[in-house]
């Protein structure tokens, strides 16, 4: 489901761009790698639950980049609501 979000040009991906969406109110899920730093874990965790955006803990740095098509990402955004819906249900699916 990311990669059809990223291929819809619905995902943004990186630190700087993830912060972006999610601060200007254009993120509807974040997905952080579970290999990511504390630090990045822990700003993210807070960001989205200030900005009441869900974020998940998922997968490995190249996981991610892989589904996006890109090399590896430590983070990812995705910017349509409905498209977000869809992840966010198969993320739960894979983490219960």
């Amino acid at each position: 489901m990311i990669g059809i979000a990223a291929k819809s040009g619905n995902v943004v991906s990186g630190e700087f761009s993830t912060e972006k969406a999610v601060k200007t109110g254009h993120a509807y899920l974040v997905i952080v790698s579970a290999e990511a730093s504390g630090n990045t874990k822990k700003s993210f965790c807070n960001m989205t639950d200030f900005y009441h955006v869900p974020c998940y803990c998922y997968g490995s740095k190249e996981a991610l980049g892989r589904c996006i098509g890109k090399e590896f990402r430590a983070s990812l955004a995705v910017t349509d609501e409905n498209l977000a819906k869809a992840v966010e249900k198969k993320l739960k699916e894979h983490t219960v």
